[in-house]
């Protein structure tokens, strides 16, 4: 059963215990395919406990309308999640959280805007430093479902079926057995509906110009132990290659949202009580 806002409030208490001097703003990112939705048990959670949330979506994803085959550069993927940030008031910092591709987005973020930035937390994500720029990045940080057989994608070919990929998306078949094995079959049938094919082209050409200082910033991962999509090895070998500040750990499919909400609540509110 997904949480009531009622049931949030009570849950959530722990958030209203932290010793802050501000109201922390969360900025959420999901992953390939997601949507702002993906959210919306923890922002109920969060909201309900005095948190500041925005959930965004990125190009062609969620509610945005635009062709996913039409975006072809990371930088047109994560334009929207640029915009809000560039919107941020200059003495303004949010605690930006991303799960799985949404990894990406974060550390494109803290490379161009590390200043707005005051922590950076990897759910079940792709933690790379420079993005896609290595065949060990690719097999450390790109989901390879092969185990499950050959034929689990719907692909999009917007330049011609000649040419490579431009979207893709699990088959609906797949959803449960691969991604949502944790969760409730009601959020299953609900992530079945919405969920939209990906900018794989976009998410491909993921490599990043380092910042100033982003080695300095604060990042936390949050590894999930039955995780079907970033396998705990890959999540290991990312933590290992650039170790974060900290390592939680979730008794969690790749979907903790939607199947530990109230851990993966707690263990937010945990990473930001320990901010300086």
């Amino acid at each position: 059963m997904a949480p009531t806002c009622e049931d949030c409030t009570k849950r959530g208490e722990i958030g209203m215990m932290t010793k802050v001097p501000l109201i922390p703003h969360f900025v959420l990112v999901h992953g390939i395919g997601g949507g702002a939705w993906c959210w919306y048990k923890i922002r109920c959670l969060m909201e309900s406990s005095g948190y500041k949330v925005s959930c965004v979506d990125l190009k062609s994803a969620g509610v945005d309308a635009s062709d996913p085959n039409s975006v072809l550069t990371f930088e047109e993927y994560n334009k929207p999640l640029f915009d809000l940030l560039s919107s941020l008031p200059d003495n303004e910092k949010v605690i930006l959280v991303g799960h799985s591709a949404g990894g990406l987005s974060v550390t494109h973020a803290l490379h161009k805007f590390g200043k707005k930035i005051h922590l950076g937390i990897y759910v079940a994500a792709t933690m790379l430093r420079l993005g896609f720029m290595t065949e060990q990045d690719v097999k450390d940080g790109a989901p390879d479902l092969s185990i499950f057989g050959d034929n689990l994608y719907d692909f999009g070919f917007g330049e011609g079926y000649d040419q490579l990929p431009t979207s893709i998306m699990v088959k609906k078949e797949f959803h449960r057995e691969i991604i949502y094995q944790m969760c409730s079959l009601e959020d299953t049938i609900l992530a079945s509906m919405l969920l939209k094919p990906g900018p794989i082209r976009a998410l491909q050409g993921a490599q990043f110009t380092e910042g100033q200082g982003v080695d300095e910033l604060r990042r936390i991962y949050i590894r999930t132990k039955n995780d079907n999509v970033v396998k705990p090895e890959q999540q290991d070998a990312m933590i290992k290659r650039w170790p974060p500040s900290e390592v939680f750990v979730l008794e969690s499919d790749h979907s903790p949202f939607f199947s530990s909400p109230f851990l993966l609540f707690g263990m937010l509110v945990k990473a930001i009580a320990s901010m300086p």
